[in-house]
């Protein structure tokens, strides 16, 4: 925490290219905001959008935005856990930039048995695993940070997190094992550490393996409502958190319905490259330095978290039952159509079979996690 810095974004408005902090995102119209199938629609959509505060009128000052710096400290930390009683650790604007530590699920002393140098284990970690106490643990395993309170947030609106970057601040990831098909893991190994070249962007594995570094927060996430009190980190549910969705990259935005005051962002569980299912319980874990805009969008009523990609809609869905996490990840595209693109929902269904991707988020985190990707290139208009 400490610093802050000013920042004036350009006006949102579709299709335009905005720089800004020397990083160029693409702005585009967000879920619920597609264009229209007439001009007189498109007027009215603008209009709604202007009014809601999606965009902007013309002539209109844009708001200027601050940048919190946010570190991993024992303070600043959710250790295991989302909750509306827990209080924040940092507040800002909506449309505020947070550039934020998060650090990797792990204690020091299983980092150094598993072959990482003493002097790389990062003090923050130490410090963290050392000083918060166990009241303030659990019931999960993550070390998040935040909460982060985004003024004007309340339930039924939704919080758009615009990942801007991500980089690494350590050189290595770690591999667990356990997971989907544990009996594949031969007991009494420790985590396989795994090299990171952040200039060339590659993991090393064993066996002269080279994989490509795609970094991404594996948990994002608001409170759930108070009802639900105190839950773990581990399971993803609709306030979003752990869902290990490696398409939430840098220049990809997730959008999560509010349930509480604020919202209360918590992001970490680092991840520098994973695999759709993350089959045996880990990706490469690691710590992770990121910016993310949050911004609150007032008319967006959201079931479930939805993402958006310069190259795809995804819906997403989850539950304790794959068949039914299947059900809420499809139902949620075609929802996503029938309102934004203007079908019914037989036809939305349609085009869902033909058009879409449905996958395996992940297999391993309690309630298990599928998303559905649309391609934004076959909507001509």
């Amino acid at each position: 925490m400490g610093r802050t810095e000013t920042e004036a974004p350009a006006a949102m408005h579709p299709r335009k290219r905005v720089c800004a902090q020397r990083e160029c995102i693409s702005v585009r119209t967000r879920w619920g905001w597609g264009p229209s199938a007439s001009a007189k629609k498109s007027a009215v959509t603008h209009a709604v959008a202007i009014a809601l505060g999606f965009i902007a009128p013309l002539g209109a000052q844009a708001p200027v935005s601050k940048t919190h710096r946010l570190e991993a400290t024992p303070q600043t930390v959710a250790y295991g856990y989302y909750d509306a009683a827990a209080p924040p650790v940092l507040t800002i604007d909506s449309g505020d930039i947070v550039d934020v530590d998060t650090l990797l699920t792990n204690v020091p002393d299983r980092l150094e048995r598993a072959g990482v140098p003493a002097n790389q284990v990062q003090d923050s970690l130490r410090r963290i695993v050392t000083e918060v106490p166990q009241n303030r643990r659990g019931p999960g395993g993550h070390i998040l940070t935040g909460p982060v309170f985004v003024r004007g947030a309340e339930p039924g609106d939704a919080l758009e997190v615009s990942v801007l970057s991500i980089s690494l601040p350590i050189a290595y990831g770690y591999n667990g094992c356990s997971g989907f098909l544990r009996d594949n893991c031969e007991p009494g190994h420790q985590a396989l550490i795994i090299p990171l070249d952040a200039k060339r962007m590659i993991a090393t594995f064993p066996g002269g393996v080279e994989i490509p570094l795609k970094p991404f927060f594996g948990s994002m996430g608001v409170a759930p409502p108070p009802s639900a009190g105190r839950i773990s980190s581990n399971p993803p549910w609709i306030h979003a958190g752990n869902l290990d969705n490696k398409e939430l990259v840098a220049g990809t935005t997730l959008f999560i319905p509010v349930h509480a005051s604020g919202a209360l962002f918590e992001i970490g569980d680092g991840h520098a490259a994973q695999g759709d299912g993350e089959v045996d319980q880990t990706a490469i874990e690691t710590s992770l330095r990121g910016r993310v805009r949050l911004t609150v969008r007032k008319g967006m009523t959201l079931a479930w978290p939805r993402a958006e990609t310069p190259t795809h809609y995804i819906s997403m869905g989850t539950d304790e039952d794959l068949t039914v996490a299947t059900r809420v990840a499809i139902q949620e595209m075609v929802d996503f159509l029938v309102a934004t693109k203007h079908y019914d929902r037989h036809t939305a269904y349609q085009l869902t079979s033909v058009a879409a991707d449905v996958a395996i988020t992940q297999l391993v985190d309690g309630r298990v996690g599928v998303h559905v990707k649309m391609p934004k290139s076959i909507f001509k208009r």
